[in-house]
């Protein structure tokens, strides 16, 4: 199965597909910028439990049962539409939610993911029969409430299935095996990795928690939109969402260095087979750290899960503010600047270079292909204009 590619076709024609053609225009001259610095690594570690709800989730399996990700995706009730206006060089492709999830201002897409970070490029990149680019959000109670809960959406990106996507909401198992429960999990969402069968989402102030692909839960769709978790007997509402998502663990960030790390983003690197992490910081604000940010990369141990203590294999000192993004791949570095609209590549050898980028940019994931460009896939937040896209990598690589 292959991804859904674009070729040399007029933007009207391109709209209509979902996707948006760009002209042969030369590579974007990027602007040498300040470079990271290097940090002690032993500063920076994790602490990972994946067993934390064994008990109780496999009391709500019992319960409830699960649906494997292909069974989800063959309900899939919503559908993608055109990508629109995009202004990247290497553009390949995209798509955006429906009008309903691309106006609300309830709901904020975060942190992507796509199954070439689960698997790679084995079996054409898919995960259970599906090739996916997986969404996180936060969800606010009003236009300028509070976060009320996170959920993930997973979209189908391959000619085999229809262009659909489905929601499902992320819970905290709650009670106890006799009792087994969920609740909401009110955090940002900011950053979203899939490893083998782990899900993995930035906990801003916490590190990351950890959930398994194989273990979706089947929920009830009735009630009122404001019920969650146990009802009566085996049933178990979510807001009116077919599907929930349990967290089976933990991941707790630690440090030495005096200054907790804020996990504003995450990104996987499979050729490390590490995630990395990077801070959302100002120089002039106060509702987020007014410093330098960070990025961090962490090893995953045998088994490709973090080990139960792991030690930090890379640590930067970043020139760089208001990032909302970060991916690596083969000792390269991307980072998006939201407040900037700037996207800066840097590699230990070659240096940092400064790119013009787009308004509203989240997070970034590394897409590996076996026969076709590698890409860069990301999102805009901005509702009204919430573009999730491909573009490919060498176009902002120095």
């Amino acid at each position: 199965m292959k991804r859904r590619a674009i070729v040399a076709i007029t933007a009207a024609a391109a709209l209509g597909l979902g996707v948006l053609a760009t002209s042969a225009s030369a590579a974007p001259t990027p602007a040498l910028s300040a470079a990271p610095t290097n940090l002690p690594t032993s500063q920076f570690t994790l602490s990972a439990n994946y067993h934390q709800f064994d008990t109780i989730n496999a009391a709500l399996i019992s319960r409830v049962g699960t649906a494997p990700v292909h069974t989800v995706m063959d309900n899939a009730n919503h559908d993608r539409t055109a990508l629109g206006s995009v202004s990247v060089n290497g553009l390949s492709g995209g798509f955006q939610f429906d009008s309903g999830d691309n106006g609300d201002c309830t709901n904020y897409p975060q942190g992507i993911t796509t199954t070439r970070d689960a698997v790679g490029t084995t079996n054409s990149g898919t995960y259970d029969g599906h090739q996916l680019v997986v969404v996180s959000w936060y969800t606010k109670d009003g236009c300028d409430g509070a976060t009320t809960r996170s959920r993930i959406t997973m979209v189908d990106w391959d000619a085999t299935y229809p262009n659909k996507y489905r929601k499902v909401l992320l819970v905290q198992p709650t009670g106890d095996a006799t009792n087994p429960d969920f609740k909401d999990i009110p955090i940002h969402a900011g950053g979203v990795s899939w490893y083998g069968d782990y899900l993995y989402v930035a906990d801003t102030g916490h590190g990351m928690r950890v959930f398994d692909m194989r273990k979706i839960l089947k929920t009830n769709t009735g009630g009122t939109a404001d019920q969650i978790g146990h009802q009566t007997g085996n049933t178990y509402y979510a807001h009116n969402y077919a599907y929930v998502l349990p967290q089976i663990g933990t991941i707790t960030s630690n440090t030495t260095s005096g200054t907790a790390l804020a996990w504003s983003s995450i990104s996987l690197d499979r050729v490390s087979k590490s995630i990395v992490m990077v801070e959302y910081t100002c120089q002039s604000c106060s509702d987020y750290p007014k410093r330098a940010p960070r990025a961090i990369r962490y090893p995953f141990g045998t088994g490709g899960i973090f080990a139960a203590s792991t030690t930090s294999s890379q640590a930067l000192q970043l020139p760089w503010y208001n990032l909302n993004g970060v991916a690596s791949h083969n000792g390269r570095w991307w980072f998006n600047s939201s407040g900037q609209k700037q996207l800066y590549y840097w590699t230990p050898t070659a240096g940092s270079h400064t790119y013009s980028w787009i308004g509203g940019g989240e997070s970034m994931s590394y897409w590996e292909d076996a026969t076709q460009a590698d890409l860069l896939w990301t999102l805009q937040e901005t509702k009204g204009n919430r573009n999730v896209f491909a573009f490919t990598q060498a176009s902002y690589d120095g």
